[in-house]
């Protein structure tokens, strides 16, 4: 028999909240493996003692078999003298000085509770809120820590003698989970529809399904809002749906019922189902079919479609009484948060729609849904949000002090940092709204509480107007400012620390820049914290100014008077406003070149949705390509080289020409510059490693002619993959910037 040895092992990263002692403490049962689990801090602390072979397997499952909820770190073993424990149990968490707290994003519904879900003999058959340790919400049920059922917003619930035996029971999936609830003890739907009023879950259910199969647009609270649902099959709900909100062409994400059903209406690859299918539960942008069998409003003048799978029992509920696909779109006012609370909900998406259901548990904080698109076959995260957020980073260097960073006007996120981790936020919207400025005050207290970590300096775009700059005022903390593209360029080269110097390409609709002109179609080299200004598009003026961006046509009057040619579409006085230099800031920006190429082919003149213009230019894109047409690239007298656009106007004025040829000619003149552009840089200092950031490179299309045409000149390129390449990534980026002054 072989000598029995002991082992210390400490386990980092986001190994509490997730079922990660009960996980051990079955793990150490199935191996003969006696001694203790217990948390401490941040981390799980074990005592394993076994023949040498069984502890082996132990350490190895660890981190095999961990729960899909959490994200071990790496095992710290070493050897210790054995207690000679008789069993193995779960002690008592214990307490350093030391607090290193990792907050787990909403789980989804795990394999286990949907087979429990959809048993007619289980207790919980059918119940929309079955959840367990391996799955169900965290981010948005948390009020305090420790992650303690009266510090979550289940605290009202008491347990009924069932699930109480659960909880209590180390071998069951069920002990100490939290949100732990059935029929007997837990929250329950509601529907409404103006005085109709159905209680209980079955009732509400079959209202609420019954309304959708009549074409109404029903407001559903999930985990981390509400959604409003439509059958996606129908022009007649879905051209209401936009009507109301009002959202006359954004396009609308598909929640499917399964894989099989999702197959049926786009193109997927099954690395991209496994994704769609994992715990994040995430929108993914995929090619739809020639026929979809949904209606042609979901994504009108785009050749792609925002598809999710159900991630809630109570989504997987609805969508399998419905049988088939629901629009599901966040429940929200054009622009703001999604909307959390039953009665505010009720109240403000009243307008919009023709029902509601409800349901009992809170909602602490929003959290709307994450999106990815996948561009040079890899998906790359656009959005942060329920799945996979807080999104935790490990930061090269440790900070001399907690910083909060604010982030960008658009696609806001906040960052909190402190040591050598940073905290991205879900997803908060535009900041153009009172309510939106209240939620990021509430996401930045929420987050400093939670982590227990007090933020002493603040980081935000140098940008004045930005709204983040009134949190800012209001704080009264020291102010570090940040500039926008260098915020871009930094949170990119943080995701490859192998290479120390850089060109980086910031492309996007505008940022404030160092000349105090409105750049996004810049180049860099060195690295975080001595960027240098290397490359450009020539600049235009912008009639109008921040109109520019719901306005395309302005963007495409521009470019024809800075070149001396009429634009007939456009207003006289504005020309004159215009050629007196009033309210018309100059720019650089790529993504305004973008809006400029889609009026000018006819595409869009009038955007209903920031990058409305440029998203169905790329749709409008022939596959087969079109010809380059060669920008002229020189130095301007600061010593910048710039691209100059003006020959890319007869091709995009030309009529005779398919508005598909046009497109994709933009497309890769575009992606010519930028190669041409690195070629220079290259010449000049030497550097081989790209970058590309900043939106408009959330543009398939645009990014793969780059990628395609840097690597065959010899470059090394990188997309980002872990941080959103747009705004939703410049809270870390400002970060990153603040490490390396």
């Amino acid at each position: 028999m072989p000598e029995r040895a002991a082992r210390h092992i400490t386990i980092g990263g986001r190994v509490q909240s997730v079922g990660f002692r009960p996980f051990v403490y079955r793990l150490a049962h199935r191996h003969g493996i006696t001694g203790w689990v217990r948390n401490i801090d941040g981390a799980v602390e074990i005592h394993a003692e076994g023949t040498p072979a069984q502890l082996q397997d132990f350490s190895d499952g660890l981190l095999k078999e961990a729960p899909p909820l959490s994200a071990p770190g790496p095992l710290a073993v070493t050897a210790c003298e054995p207690e000679h424990a008789a069993a193995f149990s779960i002690l008592d968490s214990a307490a350093t000085n030391q607090v290193d707290i990792h907050l787990p994003p909403d789980g989804f519904v795990c394999a286990d509770c949907l087979a429990e879900l959809h048993d007619p003999a289980n207790r919980r058959h059918r119940y929309p809120f079955i959840n367990c340790t391996q799955c169900g919400p965290r981010y948005t049920l948390i009020t305090a820590l420790p992650y303690d059922r009266p510090n979550t917003a289940m605290r009202d619930f008491a347990l009924c003698p069932d699930c109480r035996r659960e909880y209590e029971n180390p071998l069951d999936r069920r002990f100490h989970a939290e949100p732990i609830a059935c029929p007997v003890c837990g929250p329950h739907l509601q529907f409404v529809s103006g005085e109709e009023v159905r209680n209980g879950d079955e009732a509400a259910l079959a209202a609420a399904v019954a309304a959708l199969r009549a074409g109404k647009i029903v407001a559903v609270k999930g985990v981390g809002g509400y959604h409003l649902l439509c059958d996606a099959a129908s022009d007649a709900a879905v051209s209401t749906l936009r009507a109301r909100k009002p959202r006359p062409a954004k396009p609308l994400a598909v929640m499917f019922r399964n894989p099989g059903a999702l197959r049926r209406a786009v193109h997927l690859a099954p690395e991209v189902e496994d994704f769609l299918a994992s715990p994040e539960r995430p929108i993914v942008l995929l090619p739809k079919r020639a026929d979809t069998g949904l209606s042609g409003l979901i994504a009108p003048g785009l050749a792609e479609i925002g598809c999710l799978l159900p991630y809630s029992p109570l989504h997987d509920l609805l969508l399998n009484d419905f049988g088939g696909p629901l629009v599901a779109t966040s429940g929200n006012l054009s622009g703001e948060p999604v909307l959390t609370g039953n009665l505010e909900a009720q109240a403000r998406l009243a307008p919009i729609a023709d029902a509601f259901l409800h349901h009992g548990r809170p909602i602490v904080r929003p959290a709307d849904d994450p999106v990815y698109r996948v561009i040079a076959g890899a998906p790359r995260p656009l959005r942060l949000g329920r799945g996979n957020a807080p999104l935790e980073r490990e930061l090269p260097a440790a900070l001399p002090e907690p910083v909060l960073a604010l982030g960008s006007h658009m696609k806001n996120t906040l960052c909190l940092a402190w040591g050598s981790r940073a905290v991205v936020s879900p997803h908060i919207g535009e900041l153009d709204t009172p309510r939106s400025l209240d939620t990021l005050a509430q996401v930045a207290a929420d987050l400093q509480r939670l982590y227990q970590v007090q933020a002493t300096r603040l980081i935000v775009d140098r940008h004045p107007g930005y709204g983040t700059r009134r949190y800012a005022r209001d704080s009264g903390l020291k102010l570090f400012e940040v500039w926008h593209h260098h915020a871009h360029a930094s949170a990119l080269a943080w995701e490859f620390p192998e290479r120390p110097e850089w060109i980086v390409f910031a492309w996007d609709g505008a940022g404030l820049g160092e000349d105090g002109t409105l750049w996004g179609g810049e180049a860099f080299t060195g690295a975080p914290g001595r960027w240098q200004h290397a490359a450009a598009f020539r600049r235009f003026r912008l009639p109008g100014g921040d109109k520019a961006g719901r306005e395309p046509w302005r963007a495409a009057a521009a470019l024809l008077w800075e070149t001396g040619q009429s634009a007939p579409f456009a207003p006289e006085p504005l020309h004159q406003a215009w050629s007196h230099r009033l309210n018309s800031p100059a720019s650089s920006a790529a993504g305004r070149l973008f809006d400029a190429a889609a009026a000018l082919c006819g595409i869009c003149t009038h955007a209903s949705f920031e990058g409305e213009g440029p998203m169905r230019l790329e749709a409008e894109a022939s596959p087969a390509g079109g010809h380059v047409v060669d920008l002229p690239l020189q130095r301007d007298a600061s010593g910048v080289w710039r691209s100059d656009w003006a020959p890319l106007l007869p091709m995009l004025t030309d009529n005779t020409r398919p508005v598909a040829e046009r497109a994709a000619a933009f497309h890769l003149s575009l992606a010519q510059a930028l190669v041409d552009q690195a070629r220079q840089l290259r010449a000049q200092t030497g550097i081989r490693a790209v970058g590309l950031t900043g939106g408009v490179f959330q543009n398939r299309v645009l990014a793969e002619a780059a990628i395609g045409r840097l690597e065959a000149a010899g470059f090394a390129v990188h997309l980002p993959q872990r941080i959103p390449v747009n705004d939703a990534g410049l809270s870390f980026g400002q970060v990153i910037e603040f490490i390396h002054p």
